[in-house]
């Protein structure tokens, strides 16, 4: 191979596109009409496919829905990893993490649509899927990584669990999102509106790095922070 040509992908086998074209349709109507609303017709008609296609990929219509909370889990991690983050420094590494967190939800509204439905059905079918708990460890580690860099870097301060971190960013994204239609009209105003949701992104962002930047007179070691200490 000549240098400085990068290698290219294999092209998808003619299975392997009528899987996906499956998938993408099952996405659609899963996240309009969740799992029991959705009707299998109907998803391989969105596909142009027969359902018996369905069926031979992925045995029923639980099965399909299983594949596609792999699919949508395995493309924000995939994503979350080209971000590149060891090559930034730590602060910037966090500050574009929590941000692409927030606008991968911005622009995937299917994406909130489907975790609201499998939490509403208490998460039996990613614990059916078997892969999805390793699939997501990467984002733990990544974060992780990122922490003890800006720790090393006098940026942020010692005792956070990558876990609550990540917690933390992604439930304030994600209950935003849930909730808009509801919080729209509770507080009267278009949360949807393109300059509000970059005002909360920024918001998030801001208050993420906030919250595990070193502080002066901060000696939190461990676990036990005065906070842990009070409210624990």
């Amino acid at each position: 191979m000549p240098e400085n040509v990068p290698p290219t992908t294999p092209p998808l086998s003619a299975a392997d596109k009528s899987r996906q074209v499956l998938l993408l349709a099952a996405r659609r109507a899963f996240a309009a009409r969740g799992l029991t609303g959705a009707r299998v017709d109907e998803i391989a008609r969105g596909a142009g496919m027969n359902k018996q296609m369905l069926y031979h990929y992925f045995g029923n219509k639980e099965g399909l829905y299983t594949a596609v909370l792999a699919d949508v889990y395995a493309e924000i991690r995939r994503l979350e990893q080209e971000l590149d983050l060891s090559r930034l420094p730590a602060e910037e590494a966090m500050r574009r993490l929590v941000g692409f967190s927030f606008a991968f939800l911005s622009e995937n509204p299917d994406f909130v649509c489907i975790l609201a439905d499998e939490n509403a059905h208490g998460g039996i079918h990613l614990n059916a899927g078997g892969m999805v708990g390793e699939m997501n460890r990467p984002i733990i580690e990544l974060l992780g990584a990122t922490l003890e860099r800006g720790i090393a870097d006098g940026v942020f301060r010692r005792g956070l669990d990558p876990l609550h971190i990540y917690l933390s960013f992604a439930g304030m994204a994600f209950f935003y999102f849930a909730n808009c239609h509801t919080l729209s009209q509770v507080f009267e105003r278009d949360l949807l509106d393109p300059s509000y949701v970059s005002e909360r992104r920024a918001h998030i962002v801001d208050f993420t790095l906030n919250a595990v930047r070193l502080r002066e007179g901060c000696a939190l070691t461990g676990k036990a922070s005065q906070e842990h200490q009070l409210y624990g």
